[in-house]
This record gives C-alpha cells, structure tokens and sequence, in this order.
C-alpha cells in the first residue's frame, strides 16, 4: 500500500504544482489586461487633453484675428468720417463764399 500511497501523493504534487502555475499565469494575463487597460485610458487621456488645448489655441487665434479685424475698421470707418467732414466743411465753406460772391458781400481788396 506504500506505492500507492506514494504514487497518490506524486500524483497530488503534480496536480497542485499544474494548478498554481495555472494560477500564476491567470494573475500574469490578469495584471497584463490591466496594464494595457491603464496605458489605453492614459493614451486616450493625453490624445483629449492635446485636442482640448488645440481647440482653446484655434479659438484664441480667431478672437485675436476679430480683434484685429474690427479695430481695423474701426480705424478706416473713422478715416472715412474725417475725410467726408473735411469735404463738407469744404463744400460749406464754398458755398457760403459763392452766396456772398453773388450778394456782393464778398471780400473786396
């Protein structure tokens, strides 16, 4: 009955050995899922985080460029209305001369 006794244990040794390798490799292939689970989350972190900051830097661009924009027309506008009121002025003053020209009242030498 010894070898028998002594083939059941080998045999005993042997299923327990296959099962704790069984069990390392699970936690292996485990601890591998959750390693490339975490990089995957991180990748996609980091990929969110640069698009987010090229949409703030477009944004800031195209407000500077109105910015730009409106004061440039600003400016002209305001070119335009000194030059429309030098004409008026001009115009007035032409025609107040004329007016006065016509009256006789103008300035005799």
């Amino acid at each position: 009955m010894s070898n028998i006794q002594e083939n059941l244990k080998a045999g005993e040794s042997q299923v327990q050995g296959k099962a704790e390798d069984m069990m390392q490799s699970t936690k292996d292939i485990a601890n591998a899922a959750k390693n490339k689970t975490a990089d995957t989350a991180q990748s996609a972190k980091d990929k969110t985080a640069d698009a987010t900051q090229s949409a703030k830097d477009k944004t800031a661009d195209a407000t500077q460029s109105t910015k730009e924009s409106a004061q440039q027309g600003k400016d002209q506008s305001a070119g335009f209305l000194q030059q429309t009121g030098e004409q008026v002025k001009n115009m007035a003053q032409g025609a107040v001369g004329n007016v006065k020209s016509t009256l006789g009242m103008g300035d005799k030498k």
